[in-house]
């Protein structure tokens, strides 16, 4: 991943299933990564929908009307909401629902753009189901396979799954992520400038080659991550990765 990648991983709760039907945003929750690093400059927006919540949708994420009458409207925070997410890339779990209210919101307020025209989307459901194919994708059944914690989401909601999807992409696409929010050290920069220094004057490196041991270990493991469909070595995998 080039230096420097932003991602946001995005969620959203919403008054009902279907913005054709005229449903509408109420909650908006985002969580922004650096380098596969969490930075802790998060956003989070309750939304007045101008609407009734339906109450099949209060019992999924517990936001009542009563709780939203005093919040913003979407067009009071639009220039906040998409200077945060400008020119990132955006991970969304079932990208088409969260995509699609966000659209018509926006189609609404006779906004000249689409999402997509400003943002890259990552849909994790879609990248769950190429992983794990045959097998359940939604944020629950990926948290327990990954062993990721979710025993504190009792109700869902939009900066609470926006966290957890953070964890669950971190670890699907590698495994070795950093969840603290402090900034990387000086000694964990791709390029150290004191390896490139005075170069011809190291001579030869002796090249220390791996013990039988240690390789048979290796290749137990790329074994392990081929079986995940995380592997990009292993010869046996070459095919799957241009398809």
């Amino acid at each position: 991943m080039a230096e420097n990648t932003r991602q946001i991983v995005l969620d959203t709760e919403t008054t009902g299933l279907d913005p054709k039907e005229g449903h509408r945003l109420i909650e908006l929750g985002c969580v922004e990564l650096i380098d596969r690093r969490l930075t802790g400059n998060n956003y989070h927006q309750y939304l007045q929908p101008d609407r009734e919540i339906d109450a099949e949708a209060i019992e999924v994420h517990g936001i009542t009307n009563e709780f939203l009458m005093d919040k913003p409207r979407f067009n009071d925070v639009i220039d906040g909401f998409i200077n945060y997410i400008d020119g990132a890339e955006l991970i969304i779990h079932n990208a088409a629902f969260d995509v699609g209210f966000i659209r018509h919101e926006l189609g609404m307020l006779s906004v000249p753009f689409n999402i997509e025209e400003r943002c890259r989307i990552l849909d994790t459901l879609a990248l769950a189901r190429r992983m794990y194919p045959g097998q359940r994708a939604s944020l629950d059944a990926l948290c327990k396979r990954l062993g990721i914690e979710n025993g504190h989401r009792t109700l869902h909601g939009a900066l609470l799954d926006a966290e957890i999807l953070a964890d669950v992409y971190l670890a699907m696409t590698g495994g070795q992520n950093d969840l603290t929010l402090e900034p990387p050290k000086a000694t964990e920069t791709v390029i150290n400038p004191l390896l490139t220094k005075n170069r011809k004057k190291r001579g030869r490196l002796k090249v220390i080659k791996a013990q039988h041991t240690e390789i048979t270990r290796h290749n137990s493991w790329l074994s392990k991550m081929h079986e995940k469909g995380v592997c990009l070595w292993s010869t046996e995998n070459e095919t799957s990765q241009h398809k």
